[in-house]
């Protein structure tokens, strides 16, 4: 029996490290593929400059309207999901604690919410363009792209909040605070550094998805003034060049992705130094 549990625990120690260097691997192997197609087409002519004309065939300009509209675009749906989904999420842990059945069916919802394809979103964003009677612009990308991710950041703030302590609660309690102050002073302190990871994961798939913002934001070689105007994305522009025939442009497309995976690797290394310095500020 002692020699069978052993076995177990160094075949699934094994198992543990062939998956991590697996995921390490194919990390590797699609950064190899992208910077040996996009470094050489990596200049500062194309991230400090909008699309000239002729862009699309080879010839000059930049995507700096691509980069400043994702940004635009995640930022504005990020922080319209924080104001959606972080009541809900400290309402699901502190004031509806005790309706658990309501509580199981709305993390179900999420759930699946979840696992919808984003396209499903974009036609459902595309849709409500019409009955809102909205042209393809930022506004619509922000409300699309925010519907897709408030589901991901209730659902990933909720975990971290369901790792908070009872007995918190509970001499909070003895103390007299009620419950609004208990969601705000004592779940929302001790969770932070699992907030910042979800609002990350939020951004992350914000600012890196397609299907959701392809009728709905439009595109534009400009960069927008107003909300109301169409935005380019970095995933769009992404696809868009890849389609193209010539190298050139097919090089831009990789240097595009390359510039993308740099903003959510940048923004990773933020959140984990923004994630250590704030758990020394937590029980």
């Amino acid at each position: 029996m002692q020699n069978r549990k052993i076995l177990e625990e160094k075949f699934f120690l094994w198992l543990m490290r062939l998956v991590t260097l697996s995921i390490i691997l194919v990390f590797l192997f699609i950064m190899g593929i992208i910077i040996k197609k996009g470094f050489h087409a990596m200049t500062w002519e194309m991230i400090s400059q909008e699309p000239k004309g002729g862009f699309y065939f080879g010839k000059g300009g930049g995507i700096l309207n691509a980069i400043v509209g994702s940004l635009y675009l995640a930022l504005g749906s990020t922080f319209f999901g924080l104001l959606l989904g972080l009541p809900v999420a400290l309402g699901m842990n502190v004031h509806w604690i005790t309706k658990t059945r309501f509580v199981g069916a709305l993390r179900f919802l999420l759930d699946a919410l979840w696992g919808v394809p984003s396209i499903v979103f974009g036609a459902f964003g595309f849709a409500l363009m019409a009955y809102l009677g909205l042209r393809a612009s930022l506004l619509a990308g922000i409300i699309t792209v925010t519907l897709f991710i408030v589901p991901i950041f209730i659902r990933a703030f909720d975990e971290v909040l369901r790792t908070v302590p009872e007995g918190l609660m509970e001499a909070a309690y003895s103390l007299g605070a009620n419950k609004t102050q208990i969601a705000f002073t004592v779940f929302f302190r001790q969770a932070l550094p699992g907030f910042i990871t979800a609002i990350l994961l939020a951004f992350g798939r914000g600012i890196g998805d397609a299907a959701s913002v392809l009728f709905t934001a439009g595109y534009t070689d400009h960069i927008p003034q107003t909300i109301q105007d169409p935005t380019a994305t970095l995933p769009l522009a992404i696809f868009f060049q890849l389609s193209s025939p010539i190298p050139e442009v097919k090089a831009r497309a990789y240097a595009a992705a390359l510039i993308l995976t740099i903003i959510i690797l940048i923004i990773s290394v933020v959140s984990r130094l923004s994630t250590r310095r704030f758990k020394k500020n937590i029980l």
